[in-house]
Formats: C-alpha cells, structure tokens, sequence
C-alpha cells in the first residue's frame, strides 16, 4: 500500500514504514529542535550514572540510537568516547553535525534506519536508546532487538530507557511497554542486569519542561553464549 513501503530484503520486510520516517523528519524540519518535546540540551542522567559507575569505559566505541539533535552523543565525545549517533530524520542529523561544529567536538552522526543499521557487525562496545524503542511499532521491536544484538559486541552494554506503563497522562508514545515486554523482546541475546523506576513529577507545560514522564531505565549485557533453555 502507498504510504507503507518499507525496505526489504530476502528475510522479510526490514527498515520501518514510510509513514512513521516521515512523521519524524517532519517534526524536525518545521520545527526548531529546541522546541521538540523530547529534546533536553543535558545528557540523560541514566548515562552519566552509567560512566560513573563504569557500565561504560572510554574511548568505547559507542552508539545513540535515535540521537536526535545529539545532546548523549556531544556529552560522550567531550568524555573522550568515540561517539556515534544514528537518526531517520536528515534535519536531525543535520542539527546534531552543526552543534559538533560549534562545539568543536569530534563524533560521527548517520542518517539511518533503527531496523537496519548502517553499521558492521559487532561495530559498538556499548549503545544507548533514550526514547526510542517506545515509539517504534509494536509489531517491529523484536527486529529492533536483534539489529541491536547485531552491532552490539558480545560483553558489551545497552542502556535503554523507556516511558513506563505506569504513566498515565497524554504526553508520550501511545503503547507503554511493561518489564515483561522488555524482558520478552530483549533477553533472547541481552542479559537484563538492572531495571530502574523514576514516577512522573510534574511541571507547567510538557513534561520534559522541568519534569519527567514516570520512566524505566535499564542496563543489558550482550550475551556471550545463547541463553539456556526452559527445563
């Protein structure tokens, strides 16, 4: 159907529906990124707490999947990693190169496709997800999953964070995954070592404005070895 092409391959349908790239190119041509809900010009705290507790180890190499205007991507070059970011939406790339250049920092940023990757296999010691697993289509996460397992090298971490089923309130992505989502979708080749719950706190406005949407944020493991079978 028009509007639905997607990218395919001999495996089946790969890369997301046409409709949902343009949503978000849209969103970021019309719209200055300072003024996109999701944006924060701060790092995630849940990657700042991941250096801090050595969940990740310069130079990496790591990965922002979904990086947006490249806030996370921007912090972890100044930390000294090598830092890549991958968005769907050109405009967002396009920001996120102009503040590495005003901010005379070195990163790499691609236009791409969460479902296909534009990267080698085993390419990143570490990546992160702030918010965008959650707004992918339901019935295309495990793919997201494995294209995750596939440039993550084994022992190396993921960090996803995601608006919980708990948030009741209109802003944010319309399906709020459970822990046993996660776990469901993830734990085939990640080990699930840390899950944390931070509840909404409210603020005038959106609540990215100065305050937060109740969210999960969690620590995987790249499997070394496939995960044992049900006895």
């Amino acid at each position: 159907m028009r509007g639905q092409k997607e990218h395919r391959s001999r495996g089946g349908p790969r890369g997301l529906p046409t409709d949902f790239r343009r949503g978000f190119e849209e969103a970021y041509a019309h719209t200055n990124y300072r003024e996109l809900p999701w944006f924060s010009p701060r790092p995630y705290p849940w990657l700042v707490q991941a250096l801090d507790s050595g969940w990740i180890v310069p130079p990496g190499p790591v990965l922002d999947v979904g990086c947006g205007a490249g806030t996370n991507v921007l912090w972890l070059a100044r930390q000294g990693f090598r830092a890549s970011g991958v968005d769907l939406a050109p405009s967002a790339i396009a920001a996120a190169e102009r503040r590495m250049k005003r901010a005379r920092l070195s990163a790499t940023f691609r236009v791409g496709d969460v479902l296909a990757l534009p990267f080698r296999r085993g390419a990143f010691q570490a990546a992160l997800d702030v918010g965008c697993f959650h707004s992918l289509p339901i019935a295309r996460r495990p793919d997201y999953a494995k294209e995750l397992a596939r440039v993550v090298r084994h022992g190396g971490s993921f960090l996803l964070s995601w608006v919980a089923r708990e948030e009741t309130g209109k802003f944010g992505p319309p399906h709020r995954p459970s822990v046993v989502e996660i776990a469901r979708t993830f734990e085939g080749a990640f080990v699930i070592e840390r899950i944390q719950y931070a509840p909404s706190r409210s603020s005038r406005g959106w609540p990215t404005r100065g305050g937060r949407l109740a969210q999960y944020s969690c620590r995987l493991i790249r499997r070394s070895t496939p995960q044992p079978p049900l006895k």
